[in-house]
């Protein structure tokens, strides 16, 4: 992989700003598309090590505008697109943004790389698009029924990118993360809303639905089905592939487990508002990721209740380290 290139689009995201990390401590040369803004915000980026900023290329720009990334995108080896509008919630509100960011933008990368001669395009999908589990654990052939907008414009850019391959032969595959966690979310997912409360020391913590289980992904174990995926192998052509732990657990575990951690119990409020449309929730997520065990050769490290444990406390301490540094706030960055 030495003096190899990736194109990484929301590199100042979550996950995308420990991408960088992982990246360029492979000796990857990263090119690091950043969402354009008036003051230079880089997101999470500032906050990574230093000696590892000054070895990245950062390319402020738009997805939905290939403009401003067509020359990049067609000198690399490998693109990465993390870059998406997020938030569930918002997506009721404004599902035009997520249209024309999640399948436009993605449209944009789709007609770069029909004349470029890269060696893998990774899109990134969501376990959302499956909806609530018909069956569980759920494996790539479980039905697509996505139940927000949000969801709806991811299910679209996979099959977009599936329609690619297909008409071009290009060598694209679609990572489908289940839930990420881990140092760095946003207040706005619902581990680091429930940290943030508990640290506060609150009498009420307030939440949405706590009976719902999701399958959580510690931030390092996705990074690294992003890092084996990075190859020139005709069996990953084509590829839709669940990153999942195979392991679910119930948004109120999550809660008693913070508690744990902080010797703090106070009462949970369930708030209307974190609370989505009855046919829109979706009730439960867990995943197969044999597929992903098969093809890249990956397995979590944070699968488990007790490995699950250990990265909520990790989690936890980073929060406690920075939650007085005025970079750790609620913007909704990228992936």
């Amino acid at each position: 992989m030495k003096n190899k290139s990736v194109f990484l689009t929301g590199a100042e995201g979550f996950i995308g700003s420990h991408m960088v990390e992982s990246l360029i401590k492979k000796n990857i040369n990263v090119k690091a598309l950043v969402l354009y803004n008036s003051f230079k915000d880089i997101g999470w980026l500032k906050t990574i090590d230093k000696t590892i900023l000054k070895n990245v290329e950062i390319i402020f720009g738009d997805l939905r505008d290939k403009g401003s990334y067509k020359k990049i995108a067609n000198k690399v080896d490998y693109i990465i697109n993390l870059a998406a509008l997020i938030g569930i919630p918002y997506s009721y509100v404004a599902s035009k943004n997520y249209i024309d960011v999640n399948i436009s933008g993605v449209h944009n990368l789709l007609e770069l790389i029909k004349y470029s001669n890269i060696e893998r395009f990774i899109q990134t999908s969501t376990s959302e698009v499956y909806g609530t589990a018909q069956f569980i654990p759920m494996n790539e052939k479980h039905p697509i029924n996505p139940q927000s907008p949000y969801a709806a414009t991811k299910a679209a850019a996979d099959h977009l990118c599936m329609s690619y391959y297909y008409s071009f032969n290009l060598p694209i595959t679609i990572l489908r993360p289940f839930n990420t966690y881990g140092p760095r979310q946003s207040t706005r997912a619902v581990i680091p809303t429930i940290i943030n409360q508990i640290s506060k020391k609150v009498k009420t913590v307030k939440l949405g639905s706590i009976k719902t289980t999701r399958d959580f992904n510690f931030v390092e174990d996705t990074v690294n089905a992003y890092l084996k995926s990075l190859k020139k192998n005709k069996i990953l052509d084509g590829q839709i592939i669940n990153v999942g732990s195979n392991f679910e657990v119930s948004i109120y575990d999550i809660y008693k487990t913070v508690c744990k951690f902080y010797n703090r119990y106070p009462k949970i409020q369930i708030e209307k508002k974190r609370i989505r449309p009855i046919k829109s929730e979706v009730r439960r997520l867990f995943s197969c990721n044999k597929k992903a065990i098969r093809l890249l050769k990956w397995k979590p490290k944070f699968s488990g209740k007790k490995n699950f444990y250990k990265g909520i406390y990790k989690t936890c301490e980073w929060f406690e380290k920075n939650k007085k540094n005025s970079s750790y706030k609620s913007t909704d960055y990228s992936i």
